[in-house]
């Protein structure tokens, strides 16, 4: 039902909004409500819109000089993201922001692989390198590296206990008679459940988790930190062979493990860097990943069909000391695909539906704005009946939209902040097929002055 405000309602709303100018002042309302958390989850509508990833970076930057955030969690895997984490700490290693996003190379390349976050990579070891006492780090939440993450941990135990390396060789090995794909070991698990790897990769887990002490002892604080990188890619691989096991039965199972994996993952990361810490203060991440992750799935239609999510899973752990920030567009163009694994494309992005908080926002003639959705504004009991609300993941299929793109939400107890660009322009990604092509009729993005 398209529940359409009074003309009056209509100016409460315009009242209560933030335009966004460009000043160097646009983000301070945001950031008061920051301020105190420990977590600050900023979402996206979509896999590939500019300004999403633009407003998002610029958010983090202030979050980090301002308010001592220590960390960027994404949806992305763990051992890829690890790479740009060692750059952006100094690793000589590795030549540029650029090179530090090579690991990011299995489809969809473009969501990490694009330049807005090679301009905040690059910004961030530029903060680091003026910072060094207080560093912020670059890590993964997701758990798609299944074949890496095998890698990474027969990699460290090589360099600390050859021998253990090789158990973990024999264990894993279990996978090698699938293929490269994951997938392929996920359908085959449908077709044969008492042959799994399962028992494996809990085995290999176990034991690094049992000889922890005795590797975090044989180089100091370095050692301590190569530890947890290879504790959490055993712990991905358990995960995500109990992922691709369930992914073929359908239903809500594969999702709501892959959101706890998230969740689980990001109390690793705060639990390793408060013992790292040196004042008494607990550290504090940014997390990045799509709307449909962040905002508390407990306010949207999904959860009637028993699905929670990263956003849902972190206010129950910590309640009001995390901010929910989400985005919004009415129409422009996406970075996306027509399927999964084709090659990106820039795709133009439909006029909102008429019931939806994106028509609703349009209505109200302010191109690009931040709006507060907490308990004291007008905003909470105008938008709270739940509404359509658009979310665009890798792949756009306009032709089916309404059934593909949209679910009912009550915006306001999904989120804490949201921001509205009326009109959005793609991602432009690093490697850029012939599918993707400039629109001439774009002009390049200004905002905000300061950049």
């Amino acid at each position: 039902m398209d529940r359409t405000l009074s003309r009056s309602d209509q100016d409460q709303l315009r009242a209560a909004v933030v335009r966004l100018t460009g000043a160097p002042t646009d983000f301070d309302a945001v950031l008061r409500r920051a301020e105190g958390r420990r977590l600050v989850l900023i979402g996206e509508a979509s896999h590939g819109t500019h300004e999403f990833y633009r407003i998002r970076a610029e958010l983090t930057k202030r979050l980090i000089r301002e308010q001592g955030f220590s960390a960027v969690a994404i949806e992305g895997d763990w051992p890829d993201a690890y790479r740009v984490n060692r750059f952006v700490r100094g690793d000589p290693a590795i030549g540029d922001a650029e090179e530090s996003l090579s690991e990011f190379a299995r489809f969809p390349q473009w969501m990490w692989r694009n330049a807005d976050v090679v301009d905040f990579v690059g910004w961030l070891r530029a903060f680091n390198d003026a910072h060094p006492d207080r560093m912020a780090g670059f890590y993964g939440l997701d758990l798609y590296s299944l074949h890496a993450s095998i890698e990474a941990v027969v990699g460290f135990l090589r360099d600390v206990d050859p021998a253990a390396a090789l158990r973990a060789l024999r264990r894993y090995d279990c996978f090698t008679r699938y293929g490269p794909d994951p997938q392929q070991y996920g359908y085959a698990a449908l077709v044969r459940p008492e042959d799994t790897c399962e028992t494996e990769v809990v085995q290999q887990l176990v034991e690094l988790r049992a000889k922890a002490a005795e590797y975090a002892l044989k180089d100091g604080a370095a050692a301590e930190d190569r530890l947890f990188f290879a504790e959490q890619n055993a712990r991905v691989v358990v995960e995500a062979e109990r992922y691709y096991r369930v992914m073929y039965h359908g239903g809500v199972a594969s999702w709501n493990l892959r959101d706890r994996h998230m969740a689980t993952t990001l109390e690793a990361i705060l639990g390793h860097l408060d013992a790292q810490r040196t004042d008494a203060g607990p550290s504090k991440v940014v997390v990045w990943a799509h709307n449909s992750h962040l905002g508390d799935a407990s306010a949207t239609e999904a959860s009637a069909r028993g699905e929670t999510n990263l956003g849902e899973l972190v206010r129950a752990a910590h309640a009001n000391d995390a901010l929910l920030v989400g985005f919004t567009t009415y129409e422009g163009t996406v970075t996306a695909t027509s399927d999964w694994d084709e090659p990106a494309e820039r795709m133009r992005v439909l006029p909102a539906h008429p019931g939806s908080y994106e028509a609703l926002f349009h209505s109200l003639g302010v191109d690009r704005f931040t709006l507060d959705l907490g308990a004291a504004g007008p905003a909470r009991a105008l938008l709270a009946p739940s509404r359509l609300e658009r979310f665009i993941g890798v792949v756009y299929r306009p032709e089916t939209e309404r059934l593909s793109h949209y679910y009912r939400a009550s915006l306001p107890a999904q989120f804490d902040v949201v921001f509205h660009h009326d009109r959005t322009r793609a991602v432009e990604p690093l490697e850029r097929s012939p599918a993707w092509q400039p629109a001439t009729h774009e002009l390049p993005e200004t905002y905000p002055s300061a950049l």
